[in-house]
Parts: structure tokens; sequence; C-alpha cells
């Protein structure tokens, strides 16, 4: 469903992506790997038009995307769960995820029961603040604005940072499902290794803006995988 070919991305004169390729098809979960500040994110704000890209293209089931905007991306089905949850603080829980109906046409503005059905907590709290919320129940309610899109692409940039084990738990169990539903596409960008391992199907490594490892997750090498995950 995603190909992004041959990506180069520059900030300024500082290049952050060199030649970097990368697929993602649907009922699959693909794995990105790296340490801090390796181009992760960046290849993800690429994909998603959030950052202009300076060569390459990114293409979404045969259409070249490179050109269009971020909000244009998100009416095809691209999803972005971002680094830092980013959710609105002084908005409740609710109002939150109707931020999602923004790239749904009118007729399709509806949270629908599946969210709650994955995430119960926040059923539960519905009309909190979302700044009064733990950083995991931010978490869950940054993923749950996403899939309110009905995203086609489901992009969760480092969704295990800062949270605790009991909602690495949860979130682990939530994104086995949506694999198993096989309706969309999941990029998982990690630096938790046995998180990514125990759900992707296939990998990328990540080191200095490059992509230097990849393949199928039953055929990885994990001591070589680790060596760049490692300070």
């Amino acid at each position: 469903m995603l190909s992004a070919k041959n990506i180069d991305l520059h900030y300024g004169a500082s290049q952050a992506l060199e030649n970097v390729s990368l697929e993602a098809a649907k009922g699959e979960i693909t794995c990105i790997l790296g340490r801090n500040g390796v181009g992760k994110t960046s290849l993800m704000q690429a994909v998603t038009g959030r950052q202009g890209i300076t060569s390459g293209s990114v293409e979404w089931n045969g259409r070249d995307i490179s050109k269009l905007s971020a909000a244009d991306r998100a009416r095809l089905g691209i999803a972005y769960v971002p680094q830092g949850r980013q959710i609105f603080s002084q908005l409740t829980v609710l109002e939150n995820l109707k931020t999602g109906f923004a790239a749904l046409p009118r007729g399709e503005r509806k949270v629908n029961d599946e969210i709650f059905d994955l995430f119960p907590v926040l059923r539960k709290m519905l009309h909190r603040r979302g700044g009064d919320l733990s950083g995991g129940q931010q978490q869950q309610l940054s993923i749950g604005r996403a899939l309110v899109m009905k995203p086609k692409l489901l992009i969760l940039d480092e969704p295990t940072e800062g949270i605790q084990p009991s909602i690495i738990k949860d979130i682990h169990n939530v994104i086995s499902i949506l694999r198993q539903q096989g309706e969309m596409a999941i990029i998982l960008v990690e630096q938790y290794f046995e998180f990514a391992r125990d759900l992707g199907d296939k990998y990328a490594v990540m080191d200095r803006g490059v992509v230097t490892l990849s393949g199928d997750i039953k055929s990885m090498d994990e001591q070589a995988v680790r060596k760049f995950l490692t300070v």
C-alpha cells in the first residue's frame, strides 16, 4: 500500500535522510528501529507530508503523493500517532477524539464503539481533560484519535516511550488486534526491541539517516540489530 523510494530529506544544509526506501503492506506491521536521532521520525514526517522531501517519491496504492499536503494524505487514510502523544491538554477526551473527524466526510464523523472496546479507560474518562490523564492514558487517547480517522495506514511513532509496563502490554494487545483484523497497514517506530520483534512482520534498522538492515522479522539477526539500538 505504501512505498517510499530513495528518499532524501534535508533541514536546511543538514541531510537527515539519504536514499531511504520503505514499504508497508495491508495486514502487516513494518517496524522501524534505531537509536534517537538517526532519522526515524524524519522518515515518518516525509511519509505523512509534514516535511517535504528533497528527492525520491512516496507512493500510496501506486499513486505518487509526494506533493500532497499532510491534510490531503490524512484524507487518503494515512494516520499518524506522533512521538510524545501531542494530545490537546485543555480539551476533553471526547473532544480530542473528535479532532480525528477533520479527515472524514461529514457523514462518517462518529466515534465508533470499537475505540472504547480497544481502550475501555477512554469511555470512563470521556469528559476529563486530556491534560488530567496519565502518560499511558494519553498515549491510548492519541492512538484512539488516529483510529477515529478509520485509517488504511496507521503510523505509531515510539508508542512505548515513557509508558508504564501495564499500559505497554495493553498497547501491544491493541496493535496485535488491529493487525489480525487485516484492514490496515501499520508502521511501528520503536527503540524497544522486544516489543517490535514480537509484533512485527518486516523491519528496517536506521543509522545516521540511512537504512542499514532490513528484511523479515522471522529471519532477523537479532544480535546484528541490537548493535544499532545500544548506546
